[in-house]
């Protein structure tokens, strides 16, 4: 999934325009590598361990048939 320009834009304006302390970044590319922020950011990374039904495949599957 990309980003096109004007997403990328209103993205760096909605965070520079946030009141807040610390931007945590946590999208599977690096966001700092596109964006200018005003702020402090902190790239974290995650992990899905799905439990229980529907799973996020099903979900996903249901949606696009």
């Amino acid at each position: 999934m990309g980003y096109g320009d004007e997403m990328v834009h209103e993205l760096e304006e909605t965070i520079n325009n946030a009141d807040v302390d610390l931007v945590v970044i946590g999208t599977p590319i690096d966001l700092a590598r596109l964006l200018r922020v005003n702020k402090p950011s902190q790239r974290v990374r995650y992990e899905l361990q799905e439990i229980g039904q529907p799973t996020l495949a099903e979900i996903i599957k249901k949606k696009i048939r």
